[in-house]
């Protein structure tokens, strides 16, 4: 696409427009890429009237292709010698700040479009980081649940063998996701280790502490959470003392921004899993629910036959029915859609907050921001986990391990960092207080610059 440098509203819009119309043509089969690349366009309009170089290099347009998809066969046997197979992704989109960074994740709905969608935000996540890391995603249609160790470790060491050619602690760098945790880092570092004959400690992040990983990387994205959201809340004189919160989802996340908003005084009522929601009006028991999901594997609705006056339904949607101060979506992508934000408004909530990847739907998101609520998205507030890998990069660089006080030391000062810069970027482009806008702009800026500084590749 060829465009005048004017410096005007039309100019920019045509621009912002004709590149987002190019993109559906060629990802037509591809809607949650579209939906994360259309919430980011939605916001530069401002960005390109300042800064009309962008439409004479073409910036949106080379923002948005990543610089390579690559998709592989898996192949492995089970525990009966059968024969499985499976397909692999790592979308490397962007490493104009830094080596590409990002996590792989293990689960029946890994597609192509969602390995996009996930890596794209990524991009964004990362350089509000203010961290040397690039943008990039991976992961398998596997299902980890329900199989044995021994399949996962064959899994995992089938999977790395391709995925080995492709990384590297100064190319790309790895972490867990959904059905990635240390386990499956380690089975995964293993066999990198054997095929390169070397330990490449920094090619992985997400490793168990003492053989790599870092203190606070469990904790890290559920905590850096509640310390944006502590920011948020700072700015209009309140705190998470005596708040109501709901969390949705019971992985790592939910489990660690609960445990961070009670150590801050909030009462957290409700958490889900994929099947339905629990709800305890005297308040979550963590402990219970560690017991239930990281020491059984089991299902939410087994809370209940531990604490009586608590309840479970079926259907994880329904938790936003709950009244609440502070909702946390930290489960998975579109969970929150325009009735579930008009509920939540109905109920009283101030703060929504985002710990999972795209958990609300562009109605939600108008919805919020259209009330006057705050609202914490994804690509700022849920960076706290990338950072702390980013982190575990630097320990691995050095030869050395910070206790946990530092490391959660550092997180609360990058997470108070995003939302600073969020916030600036949200004033200066004409819209004070919202943050959607405010995070996109501020990654957005920094990478075009950088693709500027770096010429045509």
């Amino acid at each position: 696409m060829t465009t005048q440098i004017t410096g005007n509203k039309a100019s920019a819009e045509t621009y912002i427009n004709g590149v987002f119309e190019q993109l559906k043509v060629k990802n037509a089969h591809q809607p949650e890429f579209l939906q994360a690349a259309e919430e980011i366009f939605l916001s530069l309009t401002p960005v390109f009237e300042q800064h009309p170089e962008y439409i004479q290099h073409n910036i949106l347009s080379r923002m948005v292709e990543p610089d390579r998809i690559i998709s592989f066969r898996v192949t492995w046997q089970d525990d009966y010698n059968q024969v499985q197979v499976n397909r692999g992704y790592r979308v490397q989109f962007s490493n104009v700040v830094g080596p590409y960074k990002g996590g792989l994740r293990f689960h029946p709905s890994v597609n192509e479009s969602i390995m996009k969608f996930l890596a794209f935000e990524q991009v964004f996540k990362n350089t509000l980081t203010g961290l040397p890391i690039g943008g990039a995603k991976g992961g398998s249609d596997f299902n980890p649940k329900g199989k044995s160790n021994s399949e996962i470790m064959r899994f995992c060491q089938a999977f790395m063998t391709e995925l080995y050619r492709h990384i590297g602690a100064d190319v790309d760098v790895p972490a867990g996701d959904m059905g990635v945790g240390a386990r499956e880092i380690g089975y995964l570092f293993g066999q990198y280790k054997r095929i390169r004959n070397a330990h490449e400690a920094g090619v992985l992040t997400g490793k168990t502490p003492g053989y790599g990983g870092s203190l606070v990387r469990k904790e890290a994205t559920g905590y850096g959470l509640v310390y944006f959201v502590e920011e948020m809340l700072r700015d209009i004189n309140e705190t998470f003392l005596n708040k109501t919160v709901v969390v949705s989802g019971s992985g790592n996340v939910a489990i660690y921004a609960i445990e961070k908003a009670q150590d801050l005084g909030a009462k957290v009522v409700a958490c889900s899993d994929s099947n339905g929601y629990i709800f305890d009006p005297e308040g979550i028991d963590l402990n219970i629910v560690k017991e239930i999901k990281e020491v059984k594997s089991d299902r939410i609705q087994t809370y209940v036959d531990y604490r009586p006056n608590a309840t479970y339904t079926e259907g994880f949607q329904g938790i936003w029915s709950i009244p609440c101060d502070i909702a946390l979506p930290c489960a998975t992508q579109n969970e929150i859609d325009g009735d579930s934000a008009r509920t939540l408004l109905a109920n009283g909530v101030k703060v929504v907050a985002e710990g999972a990847n795209m958990p609300s739907n562009l109605e939600a998101i108008n919805v919020f921001l259209e009330n006057g609520i705050l609202f914490g998205p994804a690509k700022a507030a849920n960076a706290g986990g990338v950072a702390t890998s980013a982190l575990e990069m630097a320990q691995n660089s050095g030869r050395y391990y910070w206790t946990f006080e530092e490391v959660d030391e550092k997180l609360q000062e990058i997470m108070k960092n995003i939302y600073v810069k969020s916030k600036e970027a949200a004033f200066k482009y004409g819209s004070p207080g919202n943050l959607v806008v405010g995070s996109n702009i501020a990654a957005f800026v920094k990478v075009a610059d950088g693709l500027i500084t770096e010429g045509v590749y």
